[in-house]
């Protein structure tokens, strides 16, 4: 049987239970979100004992360097014994600056962390409330810019969503963790095509990204594809309509899938691509949102001639109440 120490008390896992549900289960409180190794707020530190590499997967050198594992993904072999410490040191205290609606289904949010955070404008972070309930949201701001911005989609009986939205107030304390994730614009072959496409908030990362090319001077063209079911879910059009017109090289297209109109095309997301951008060999990708969608783009652009080292993806997973499984579908 192995083990886990966390903090006085040592703790048994079940033959391929994971140290985040063996934790859980015996009345541990760890922050935790998706639980799928994918939003990384579920971060602890090994003192001591060796942690599996599958557990470290996908983190930075320096984290590995310092012990630091996913604990959803932590699955000790037998006799194991590892005594492990939470994630607080990378983290963050922040406050609330404003919350506003952007649509009837996404919040704005804005936090000013008390000291900077270093990060790229489509990373995500993870939001931990003080009692230890975690989410994980993509940055639409700009490293520059005075406050971070998150796109927060109100999910039904959702724990932080519904907190932010109907509890939460300017001046509210909690903290941020990160920044993690790869899909962020690298500077180089300003004149090269850039393909952007997202669905529900996949747009935060990628207007962070939009913004970020177009600060660093990207002179080819960028073609962002916002996909939704129908108008109401579209928005930040207004501000997106408004930089097409600043920058002729940024072409907005916003789609449904019902109810189009002259400004908004009907029909599905890898259709309206298609239809505009059919042979994007040589380009650079970035696919958000949800996730079976995110993965079909991706294979679909793939076939279509546009290189895997050039497709940067970001697929959404929802957050787990404790005691339940991910599903692979979802969105922040």
């Amino acid at each position: 049987m192995a083990k886990v120490k966390h903090e006085s008390d040592w703790y048994p896992l079940e033959s391929g239970e994971s140290v985040l549900d063996a934790l859980l289960r015996q009345g541990v409180s760890i922050p935790n979100a998706c639980r799928a190794g994918a939003c990384q707020s579920c971060l602890m530190r090994a003192v001591a004992g060796t942690v599996p590499e599958a557990a470290q997967v996908g983190l930075k050198d320096t984290l590995r360097a310092q012990g630091y594992f996913l604990a959803c993904a932590c699955r000790p072999p037998e006799g194991t014994q590892l005594e492990v410490t939470g994630a607080e040191a990378l983290r963050i205290p922040a406050r609330i600056q404003a919350l506003s609606l952007l649509s009837t289904s996404v919040l704005r949010v804005r936090l000013v962390t008390d000291s900077p955070l270093a990060y790229h404008a489509g990373q995500y972070i993870s939001l931990v409330r003080e009692d230890g309930l975690a989410r994980s949201y993509s940055l639409a701001s700009l490293p520059h810019e005075d406050a971070l911005e998150l796109h927060v989609r109100l999910q039904p009986g959702g724990a932080m969503s519904g907190w932010l939205a109907h509890d939460a107030q300017p001046g509210d304390r909690l903290q941020v963790q990160g920044p993690a994730g790869s899909c962020f614009y690298v500077p180089g072959r300003p004149e090269q095509p850039l393909l952007l496409a997202g669905t529900g908030t996949g747009l935060a990362p990628l207007y962070g990204i939009v913004r970020d090319a177009l600060a660093a001077g990207h002179t080819g063209p960028i073609w962002l594809f916002h996909g939704a079911r129908t108008p109401e879910g579209l928005y930040l059009t207004s501000e997106l309509r408004a930089l097409a017109e600043q920058h002729p090289q940024f072409l907005y297209r916003p789609g449904v899938l019902e109810g189009g109109s002259r400004d908004v095309a009907e029909g599905a997301l890898d259709v309206l691509i298609r239809a505009e951008c059919p042979k994007p060999l040589g380009w650079r990708a970035w696919l958000c949102g949800d996730g079976p969608l995110v993965l079909s783009l991706r294979k679909k652009l793939f076939l279509a001639g546009l290189s895997l080292k050039d497709l940067h993806t970001d697929a959404f997973l929802p957050s787990v109440p404790s005691g339940q499984r991910t599903s692979d579908a979802g969105a922040r």
